[in-house]
């Protein structure tokens, strides 16, 4: 179902941070990929559980039970919400580079001296770091190259996994860049070695819909407060394979996926706000089931959020002194995320600027620290990044090109 100007408009409203102003100006919010506004119903559902079900779960009395059930409730529409045939394949955790981490370790108790683990040059550190760190046990980490044009080097990819490949890492989509990586290729390299995919889709989850059938993802994990929820990490397992693995537990936690992976309490009110961000994005959809909804609503979101992203991509490039980094819309498919460089002033400067003007845009490298010195910007900065959700707006790119061409006028 299409996503239409009337329907940005009405889900404006649903976000009380969107009433803020500074000064005169209202703020413009272009700061998604780092993180989203979060809607009434999560809000309301968040405090709801706080007034009537806050309680430990697998207790004997009506509050525990309560939690019990939502928190089950939560792992089904997580399920659906990644395309998963099985809630008992979906665990929580912290964020996502937690759980990413509890999956090195037990990932790296399972192989020997001298396998190797692929990533990525293009990768946010949350998908390099917790690999990197498992040299000390004497693995090897290969890296799969990153192009000029901001897309990953097939034949990179191809040179890297070999017959000690243990496990590949990479990110559906680039939070730099906005690069929506080949992962067909991926899947068909590591299944030809016997190797383990792990797929990033932090960035990809708030724009598309996920599919891990289609995928054929042996791990994939996102993050709530990227689509309109609070800060949970979520991982996708394919189905007996957390159960294969040592992870890092106490012994009273239930030994089976998807459990044996989430240490100590969940935050069981956050749990129910990803459950209601889910609900959220499904209302834009139609559909005879949840998931049918959620397939129906990204496709419309995403048109509208990419629509938004090339009216940006196209006008900015002329503004003078302004280079775009990434693929090209069209070409690829892409992520409604551009980042740009500005000659003769830092990403921090030109984002400083813009925030005089209630423009909010980051700067910097956004934790994809490799690729961004990989594309020789570390020494100016990093990029400035924009990024569009569903309720930003054409006004909101306008006001944003203006900005930016005053600025470039002045630098």
């Amino acid at each position: 179902m299409p996503f239409t100007a009337s329907d940005c408009q009405r889900a404006r409203l649903e976000f009380p941070a969107l009433a803020r102003r500074q000064g005169e100006l209202p703020i413009a919010y272009l700061d998604g990929p780092a993180g989203s506004q979060v809607p009434t119903p999560v809000i309301d559902a968040i405090a709801g559980y706080y007034r009537e079900s806050n309680a430990n779960t697998h207790g004997q009395f009506a509050t525990s039970q309560r939690s019990d059930e939502l928190v089950h409730l939560v792992r089904e529409k997580a399920a659906s919400f990644l395309g998963a045939a099985d809630w008992r394949t979906i665990s929580f955790g912290a964020n996502m580079t937690t759980l990413t981490f509890a999956l090195a370790h037990a990932v790296a108790r399972a192989c020997s001296p001298g396998d190797e683990i692929v990533i990525t040059q293009l990768d946010h550190e949350a998908n390099r770091g917790p690999w990197l760190g498992l040299a000390e046990r004497g693995l090897v980490i290969r890296e799969i190259a990153l192009r000029p044009d901001g897309t990953l080097d097939a034949e990179s990819l191809a040179a890297e996994i070999g017959p000690r490949t243990r496990l590949v890492a990479m990110g559906l989509a680039s939070n730099a860049l906005g690069t929506v990586n080949d992962v067909a290729l991926a899947r068909e390299l590591t299944r030809a070695v016997g190797a383990w995919l792990l797929l990033d889709a932090v960035h990809y989850a708030p724009h598309f819909a996920v599919d891990v059938a289609a995928l054929d993802a042996d791990f994939l994990l996102c993050s709530a407060y990227k689509f309109y929820g609070p800060h949970i990490g979520l991982l996708y397992s394919r189905p007996g394979l957390l159960d294969t693995l040592a992870t890092d537990r106490l012994r009273t936690q239930d030994p089976a996926g998807p459990f044996r992976i989430e240490t100590g309490t969940l935050h069981h009110a956050a749990l129910v706000g990803v459950g209601a961000a889910i609900d959220f994005l499904a209302s834009w959809g139609r559909g005879d089931d949840l998931r049918q909804q959620l397939v129906d609503a990204m496709s419309g979101i995403g048109e509208w959020e990419g629509a938004l992203a090339r009216r940006y991509w196209s006008a900015v490039r002329a503004i003078p002194g302004v280079t775009v980094h990434g693929p090209d819309f069209g070409a690829f498919r892409r992520a409604p995320t551009v980042s740009i460089t500005l000659g003769g002033a830092t990403a921090e400067a030109v984002a400083r600027r813009l925030a005089e003007r209630a423009i909010q845009v980051w700067d910097g490298d956004f934790y994809a620290v490799r690729a961004v010195e990989v594309l020789g910007l570390a020494a100016v900065g990093g990029l400035l990044r924009t990024g569009f959700l569903l309720y930003n707006t054409p006004e909101e790119v306008d006001r944003l090109l203006t900005g930016l061409a005053e600025v470039a006028a002045t630098a």
